[in-house]
């Protein structure tokens, strides 16, 4: 079991994966990617839950709140002819109880483009498996 330890205030958070759920949001993460990757609408769309809780923060775009808005970003971004490469490094998980969260850093290739961006992915368990509900990514300066 792995310790986020050094919270402030002294508290210790200890990350529970005792059903082992940690393999399963590492998979719906990377299906996340390889719908990105494929430029394909309906996979993105079975990734994410379909809600007004859901938040998504593309590097240098203004953050988009509700399953609406999510979509139409990925709408737009798919529709640009340049596919771009996403080479995954340093991907951690965290399970707690319905919620589990990736931090990764994708490294873009093709279209003209290069760079980092880190991320953070959180995703809720629903009956039909783990649904994305927030991505936030950063441009790493300097990439």
């Amino acid at each position: 079991m792995a310790s986020a330890g050094g919270c402030p205030g002294g508290s210790s958070l200890q990350p529970i994966d005792d059903d082992g759920d940690v393999p399963a949001v590492l998979a719906a993460n990377q299906a996340y990617y390889d719908a990105f990757e494929a430029a394909d609408m309906d996979l993105m769309s079975e990734i994410w839950e379909h809600s007004d809780r859901v938040v998504c923060t593309h590097p240098g775009w203004a953050t988009l709140r509700g399953w609406s808005r999510v979509a139409a970003s990925w709408f737009a971004i798919f529709r640009n002819p340049a596919r771009l490469q996403v080479i995954l490094t340093e991907p951690e998980a965290v399970v707690t109880g319905e919620v589990g969260w990736v931090t990764v850093n994708e490294n873009l290739l093709g279209g003209g483009l290069g760079g980092t961006v880190a991320a953070l992915n959180i995703f809720v368990r629903t009956p039909a498996g783990w649904r994305m509900v927030v991505h936030h990514g950063s441009s790493v300066v300097g990439s």
